[in-house]
Parts: structure tokens; sequence; C-alpha cells
């Protein structure tokens, strides 16, 4: 890891990782994360929504999200299950996801980083949705920011 790449454990927060990718290209955001270890880096942030969820925002809901995520090294896949007021995160893709959503590595990270807007990713081509497309717009008034 280069001096300047930061802890994973120091980015606790959505500015610290729009700060870490900041005037970054998409070569260079790969290459921080490779330097984190990607897959670690991509759990910590299936993490993080956990910890974010607001319950009351889903009341009644019983789902499965997947997410996608497209690295150098590979797909890498989680999902979130929401169900009873909880939600939880598993590596891998989830039993009957009511809808999967696709990212290149450097867009997930800009999307959760609040600098890609969902709909203007998913015009661009930047982001792929397959099942269900009004829920994948419903369920993000689920995380806090």
């Amino acid at each position: 890891m280069s001096d300047t790449t930061p802890e994973i454990s120091s980015i606790s927060s959505q500015e610290d990782l729009a700060a870490l990718l900041d005037g970054r290209t998409d070569d260079e955001v790969i290459a921080v994360v490779a330097d984190l270890g990607t897959a670690s880096v991509i759990d910590q942030i299936a993490d993080a929504m956990v910890e974010r969820f607001q319950a009351d925002k889903a009341a009644g809901q019983n789902e499965v999200i997947q997410w996608d995520i497209t690295a150098p090294d590979g797909v890498h896949s989680f999902h979130l299950r929401v169900a009873d007021g909880t939600c939880t995160t598993a590596s891998g893709p989830g039993a009957s996801p009511r809808v999967t959503l696709g990212l290149a590595l450097a867009d997930f990270l800009r999307f959760i980083a609040g600098q890609l807007e969902g709909m203007a990713a998913f015009m661009a081509g930047k982001l792929k949705i397959s099942g269900d497309m009004m829920f994948a717009q419903s369920m993000q008034a689920w995380f806090a920011v």
C-alpha cells in the first residue's frame, strides 16, 4: 500500500469515501482498492449498508437485494436480506433477489459515496438493473446517507 493510500478502517463515512475518490481516475480508484483488498472493501461497504439500514422505512418488507460489482479480478457479489425489520448481508448471490444491481467497481464506489446518482448511472448504462426496477428506486430510502 502506498503512503497516500488510507487504511480502510479510516473510511467511516460517505464523506470519507468521497474524499478518497476525489480527483482520482477510475484506474487510480481501482489501484487504491486493490491495495486495500477489493473483497475487503466491498465487504466493509456491505456492512456499512447494514449499519445504515432504517427499519422504519422498510416496514413490512421481506426482500433480497443483490449487488454484482465488476472489478479487474472478477465479479464480486453480495446480497442484503431485509426481513422482519432487520437487514443482514452475505457474500455471494442471494436466493431469488427482487432486484440485482450491477456496477463497475469505480462506479459502485462513486455511487455509494454520493458522487454518482442512480438514475443518471442507469441512463448512461453504468448501472445495470435486473428484476423490479421500481423497487430499486424505492429501496434506496431504506438506508441513511
